[in-house]
């Protein structure tokens, strides 16, 4: 191995200031938790300043360009309780936490299967949660060929998701280690986290794409030659209403493409090291890092060969919990121009399985 690539531990101080206590339990990684502490304050936070962000633009944009379109003054202001709005973000995240893993199972097509279906496959998440001390979750298989694994929920109230081309693909160690990473997810609780912090950039994006259209269709109205014709009282309430949906559509659009930038931001990086995480917990309830760092490689140099359809069924919000990245390719690819933008979901596959190796080596 490569001496430039530093120990797994040592990786994980310069990752941050928390590091794992040493004490070898699962969900014990300080880093981590510091992280999550961190998303967790942001996730429950941003929507505040996501609201409150529009009702500044209203009282200081908004009121005044409905003074000059109505000639006239406009008294008071917009306000909006932050008792009420504490309720409306609470409530919606509590709903997001208790039914977005379902929602997640049914987007990707996985259906919970039982032990007379998968009895080998049920056979080892049972061993394998028992050595990590957490309770069996409930197993679901989503028939696709690409390969690759998450879980959702929490520790008493989870779910552990493969794929039919993973299973096709691992040997039985490999596939102990994948679901030993699954599971080291559910201990840890980062997986519901990652589904809860998803609600904000799914928010953002909508109301940024309706704003888009609202634009976009003015375009188009304008461009026909919409609203032509008509005295000049009618010709002024034209261009008031231009300007009005204009100015509002456009504040609208930055506005969310701001939240909307700094959601998933906040949301790859937090899912970059959790699995950073979840492989060194697989490692500690397996005993074997070098089979987690073969399956790793074994999803990886199978990618490119999984059909585009099977790669856009799983596209969407919730590429960020797998396994392996959708957008995985063979070592030594150039990444892509989106990360230029944003870090990838996932940390390179060729850098985790170097720490996997270095942590063999170690335990060696």
């Amino acid at each position: 191995m490569s001496p430039s690539i530093p120990s797994f531990e040592s990786a994980d101080r310069s990752a941050g200031p928390g590091e794992s206590d040493g004490s070898g339990a699962l969900g014990a990684d300080r880093g981590l938790r510091i992280r999550m502490l961190v998303a967790t304050a942001l996730v429950v936070a941003l929507p505040f300043a996501f609201v409150y962000a529009f009702v500044f633009l209203i009282n200081a944009v908004g009121l005044p360009l409905l003074e000059w379109a109505n000639e006239r003054p406009y008294t008071g202001e917009v306000y909006v309780d932050p008792v009420f709005l504490a309720v409306v973000v609470l409530v919606g995240l509590a709903v997001q936490y208790r039914y977005g893993p379902r929602t997640v199972l049914r987007s990707v097509g996985a259906r919970r299967v039982s032990p007379d279906e998968y009895p080998e496959l049920h056979a080892a998440v049972t061993r394998l949660a028992a050595q990590a001390d957490v309770p069996d979750p409930d197993v679901a298989v989503a028939r696709t060929e690409l390969p690759n694994a998450f879980a959702v929920g929490t520790p008493g109230d989870g779910t552990v998701v493969v794929t039919t081309g993973l299973l096709d693909r691992l040997d039985d160690a490999e596939l102990d280690a994948v679901l030993a990473h699954e599971l080291s997810h559910l201990a840890n609780r980062d997986a519901s986290l990652m589904t809860v912090a998803w609600v904000l950039p799914t928010v953002t994006y909508y109301v940024a794409m309706l704003a888009f259209y609202v634009l976009y269709g003015l375009v188009k109205f304008l461009r026909f030659g919409g609203g032509g014709g008509g005295g000049d009282r009618d010709g002024r309430a034209l261009a008031v209403g231009l300007v009005v949906i204009t100015v509002s559509a456009l504040l609208t659009l930055t506005v969310s493409a701001m939240f909307w930038f700094g959601s998933v931001l906040i949301y790859r990086v937090l899912s970059r090291y959790r699995e950073y995480a979840a492989d060194r917990g697989a490692a500690e309830i397996t005993g074997s890092p070098a089979a987690l760092a073969s399956a790793l490689r074994t999803v990886d140099e199978a990618m490119p060969e999984v059909p585009d359809r099977d790669l856009r069924e799983l596209d969407g919000g919730a590429e960020a919990l797998y396994l392996a990245p959708l957008e995985a390719r063979a070592f030594g690819d150039e990444e892509l121009v989106s990360t230029d933008v944003f870090p990838e979901t996932h940390p390179p596959t060729r850098e985790r399985i170097a720490r996997l190796r270095e942590l063999a080596g170690e335990s060696a």
